[in-house]
């Protein structure tokens, strides 16, 4: 008896246990739940994470003069859902306990707060410094090139806006105002007044879409052009125009579905590319000089110069050899103004006939070379067409020799400083004349979902159709969950978008169908070198070594994406630097997505809460258990000092 009373007793205390288990393990699980959905749930609007403290709204509305500017400076002012700035607003400390077993170290942390820099600096471009480039060779425009500051003449201090800089005005308006507070030159509207590149209308900036080679207007001259070669079948996505001015060509394009990367040099006519950027005309600071432009091979559907002062004809056409190597099978060059039509300008030229009669030879000459088709001569414009494959340009090259296809341990692909060769790039080998080398290319808007011709052909390791289309899903995940932590995302607050390890272009293809474009960085250091994909799925981008500037003005990007990037670089260059050129590009009220582990992101939060940035962690699209986590932060509102 007394032994089935001790089993009866055994088995109650048994049950008991279990029950108990069971109550913890439930009370553990819901803690849990409760504590994810708290963690992921975003707030309604900006004030619920931070509040605006020293910012005088009142006085900022007032700077806007019409219910549209009202509107715009509106938006700006919420440049996240989930945050807002203030140099004097503190980041609310963000508790991952519930998450991971990792021990954050923040809350007793020490900042270190960086200064602003001098005003002098407000429009420094730290690779394209000019008093730095007087100690180059004038040769070949070498003095205009990329020099990045030694190690001694880094700047660890924050690039100051001009005191009365405002939010720049939305696209479509951008693109024909800008706000002369944000660029206060009027150099420009002097020197190229009877051009009508820019004008001043009290405090607003007015670009009536004129230039040196656009008498009646970039738009008019657009149509001349469709009218010898077709611009609207979807044919032509990607353009490069060669010393842009203030990217009225460029900015004229858009409406056709045709995306260019314009540039020009820093020189002494202030400010031109800044003037594109704030225009929300994609641009970038650049030159022909020596090295390659730093773009893939075959990455352009068409070339343009609008007397943009290349000479073409020197070195034996160097310059035209490397538009070739740019410019994919069947692409266009355009070129208008000298020497072209010179019979009737000459005059006005101040040049002679005979000059201009050899420079236009010499431009002929060249192109031959390069195995080209002049497709037409009317009025002021000459174009040219490249084959589309070389097996006809072999035979030719057999009977005159200069300048000799390349080898191909050329590889034409590498653009980073890179010199320019005397030889004319290798196209992929081709079975007929009609085939296109390398791939032909569907027509936009179909090219930026088609998978890339380089993809079919395998020349990325690693990378087929199937992980293609898989990267492409992964991105609609993406971009629907930015929407809901960023909801400006699909409202055009953000114009200038930039993509600093682009990969395979998915973010830029995924918000295609916004007012928004997007300059897909491919870093020299990327396992993987993607950007003649990218270039083929209707997109522009450029090479980029981040322990180096990037080749712009401050304050042009509204919106830059940095997934996995400093994973890369940590090891490389000092972290803090890539966050204060970031900071120097990034336009005031700007968005920053960072993509990384947790470690790495409270490493960069450390760093950017001393940049003037608000910020916060927040879980993987996925959910919390995914390691990979996002920083959204928002660098704040201030300028520097009257004079």
């Amino acid at each position: 008896m007394a032994k089935e009373n001790n089993s009866h007793h055994h088995a109650e205390a048994k049950r008991k246990r279990l029950i108990w288990i069971l109550c913890v393990s439930g009370f553990c699980i819901l803690s849990y739940v409760l504590g994810a959905w708290q963690t992921n749930t975003l707030p309604s609007s900006s004030s619920e994470v931070f509040s605006r403290k020293g910012c005088d709204e009142t006085k900022t509305q007032s700077k806007l003069s019409t219910s549209s500017e009202d509107e715009d400076a509106s938006l700006s002012s919420s440049s996240s859902s989930s945050l807002s700035s203030s140099s004097s607003s503190e980041p609310v400390e963000l508790d991952f306990e519930s998450h991971h077993k990792l021990e954050l170290k923040q809350k007793n942390q020490t900042i270190k707060y960086f200064e602003p820099c001098d005003m002098s600096l407000s429009e420094y471009t730290p690779c394209e410094d000019r008093e730095r480039g007087r100690r180059f060779d004038r040769n070949m425009m070498k003095y205009r090139e990329r020099h990045c500051p030694s190690k001694d003449e880094l700047l660890y201090c924050l690039i100051p806006p001009p005191p009365n800089y405002k939010i720049p005005l939305k696209w479509p308006q951008s693109r024909d105002y800008a706000w002369y507070d944000n660029i206060p030159h009027k150099e420009l509207s002097i020197e190229k007044a009877i051009q009508n590149w820019i004008q001043v209308e009290g405090e607003r900036f007015r670009f009536p879409g004129g230039g040196t080679g656009f008498p009646r207007g970039a738009d008019a001259y657009i149509d001349d052009i469709s009218r010898l070669i077709p611009l609207t079948d979807g044919g032509i996505r990607t353009a490069i125009d060669t010393g842009c001015g203030v990217a009225s060509f460029g900015a004229y394009l858009l409406k056709r579905d045709i995306v260019a990367m314009s540039f020009a040099p820093r020189d002494t006519h202030e400010a031109q590319v800044q003037f594109a950027l704030e225009r929300g005309v994609p641009a970038i600071i650049g030159i022909m000089g020596s090295i390659r432009l730093p773009y893939p091979a075959r990455a352009f559907d068409l070339a343009h110069c609008s007397r943009c002062l290349i000479p073409w004809f020197k070195n034996d056409g160097l310059y035209l050899t490397e538009v070739d190597r740019v410019l994919r099978p069947g692409g266009y060059w355009i070129l208008s103004g000298p020497p072209i039509n010179w019979k009737k300008h000459w005059k006005g030229w101040e040049r002679t006939q005979e000059d201009l009669k050899q420079e236009q030879d010499s431009i002929e000459n060249a192109a031959k070379s390069l195995c080209w088709k002049k497709v037409t001569e009317k009025g002021d414009f000459s174009i040219w067409q490249k084959p589309n494959n070389h097996i006809a340009c072999k035979k030719l090259k057999r009977a005159h020799k200069s300048p000799p296809i390349c080898t191909k341990a050329v590889q034409p692909d590498f653009a980073w400083y890179k010199e320019l060769e005397s030889c004319v790039t290798p196209l992929p080998e081709a079975n007929s004349p009609d085939e296109f080398a390398g791939g032909a290319l569907e027509d936009w808007p179909d090219r930026a979902f088609a998978v890339p011709p380089r993809i079919i052909q395998g020349t990325i390791p690693e990378i087929n159709a199937e992980k293609f289309k898989e990267d492409n899903e992964v991105w609609k995940e993406r971009i629907a969950y930015y929407k809901h932590i960023m909801p400006e995302l699909s409202r055009g607050r953000f114009r200038n978008i930039m993509d600093m390890n682009a990969y395979l272009g998915g973010f830029a293809a995924a918000i295609a169908k916004y007012p928004s474009w997007v300059m897909n960085v491919v870093p020299v250091d990327a396992e993987k070198q993607t950007l003649g994909m990218i270039y083929e799925r209707g997109f522009i981008g450029t090479y980029q070594d981040w322990c180096e500037a990037f080749s712009t003005y401050p304050r042009t990007y509204d919106l830059i994406h940095a997934g996995g990037l400093f994973s890369i670089y940590e090891n490389r260059c000092d972290v803090t630097l890539i966050l204060l050129e970031m900071d120097r590009i990034l336009r005031p009220e700007g968005t920053v997505v960072f993509r990384d582990t947790v470690e790495m992101l409270t490493k960069i939060q450390s760093i950017t809460n001393g940049m003037k940035w608000m910020s916060r962690i927040l879980d993987h699209e996925k959910g919390p258990f995914i390691p990979e986590k996002i920083l959204l932060a928002v660098k704040s509102y201030w300028t520097g000092p009257s004079a």
